[in-house]
């Protein structure tokens, strides 16, 4: 990595906050506000982002942003790759006609839901949220992406929780984290 990236990535890190023993003991919460509230930071997250799709070429129509993290990063590079934007939502937050998928959590299952026409058969997309450890909403926006038929190019996120293996589950759709833990 340029000397370039891998300042922003030291910056990121930085601007990451650990907390013990939350929101459970035993859990070390990775707290990206800081990042939120830093223009240069949140700038160095986007840059990075930016920086990998366009050196890989890939075409991208779409930036698929997941419930409610990935709302902040999304938007913010689909504006910078001048491409729409699509929310994954919990379900019930999303008005009209929806399409729902239903996934595992520790402690019971979930749902996720996107507009019906929010994305077309052959559309390419990218899937971005802040954090991937176990890899279920992922991987629930991922079978949403199957069900509209759309090509999907990837999947970004800041922080990844490697022993998690939550990119195990997402295969063959590639993971492309900033930061790993």
């Amino acid at each position: 990595m340029a000397a370039g990236a891998e300042g922003k990535l030291q910056l990121i890190q930085r601007h990451i906050r650990a907390f013990p023993d939350f929101p459970r003991k035993g859990i070390l919460f990775r707290d990206i506000c800081p990042i939120l509230k830093s223009p240069v930071a949140l700038t160095a997250v986007i840059d990075l982002f930016e920086e990998h799709v366009r050196s890989r070429q890939q075409q991208v129509d779409l930036i698929v942003g997941l419930d409610a993290r990935g709302f902040l990063f999304g938007p913010l590079l689909a504006q910078r790759l001048g491409v729409g934007f699509v929310l994954v939502r919990k379900k019930g937050k999303l008005p009209g006609a929806t399409v729902c998928v239903a996934y595992d959590l520790e402690y019971g299952t979930a749902e996720v839901e996107i507009q019906e026409d929010a994305v077309a058969p052959g559309q390419k997309v990218l899937i971005i949220d802040d954090l991937l450890a176990t890899g279920g909403t992922m991987h629930a926006a991922c079978e949403l992406m199957k069900k509209h038929q759309a090509e999907i190019q990837g999947c970004l996120v800041v922080m990844e929780l490697k022993e998690l293996k939550g990119a195990d589950r997402l295969k063959p759709h590639g993971v492309f984290s900033l930061i790993q833990y």
